[in-house]
């Protein structure tokens, strides 16, 4: 072997190693909500800085297929109890589900924006009564691993004794995500009475 052919083998080698050590690197990049899995949404969305510092310098990107639409682990049932009878089936007030969700994404100039909407349910239950009830239904964008919108929305839906369930719908309009190309973005939706 030439001196020509000892220096390309090792060129060669060098080159798989920084190839393997990169793709490592992703391994363990942790969950979509942050790093050990524990998902928190609050009000507290990403600031433009923030945003920036995760873009990359590359050309905006068509988008060919609107990220998609996930409900919150957990979030997909709201029970209302009476007071002093969590959990307990006949102490229910109210129970409100999450029927349906959707998207709808623009790609102009760099941003996504997109409208996105819920359609759900309160039903009385055996402790409910005729009034109305405040609905707590969050939305949220994750863009690589990074909240960049996360919002409360407090619903209020009437029950009245002739009909005891009443359908809500909330739709949330004109929110931008950078977009560039190749980035994870999730849309989440779903109910925090917590936050």
């Amino acid at each position: 072997m030439n001196r020509t052919d000892v220096k390309m083998s090792a060129a060669k080698s060098l080159f798989l190693a920084g190839v393997a050590a990169i793709a490592l690197s992703g391994c363990g990049v942790g969950s979509l909500m942050g790093g050990n899995g524990d998902a928190s949404l609050s009000n507290t969305s990403a600031s433009q800085t923030q945003i920036n510092q995760t873009a990359t310098s590359a050309l905006p990107a068509i988008a060919y297929e609107c990220p998609p639409i996930r409900v919150i682990d957990g979030g997909g049932v709201y029970s209302l109890y009476a007071p002093g009878r969590n959990g307990q089936a006949n102490g229910l007030r109210y129970q409100a589900v999450l029927d349906k969700q959707s998207r709808n994404c623009v790609v102009s100039a760099g941003l996504i924006t997109v409208k996105m909407g819920a359609v759900g349910r309160v039903l009385a239950g055996p402790q409910g009564s005729s009034g109305t009830v405040n609905v707590p239904l969050r939305f949220a964008v994750v863009r690589d691993e990074l909240t960049v919108f996360s919002q409360k929305y407090d619903i209020p839906v009437s029950i009245t004794p002739t009909n005891q369930g009443q359908e809500f719908i909330k739709v949330v309009e004109d929110v931008t995500v950078p977009y560039v190309g190749g980035e994870d973005i999730v849309f989440y939706v779903g109910f925090d009475p917590n936050g």
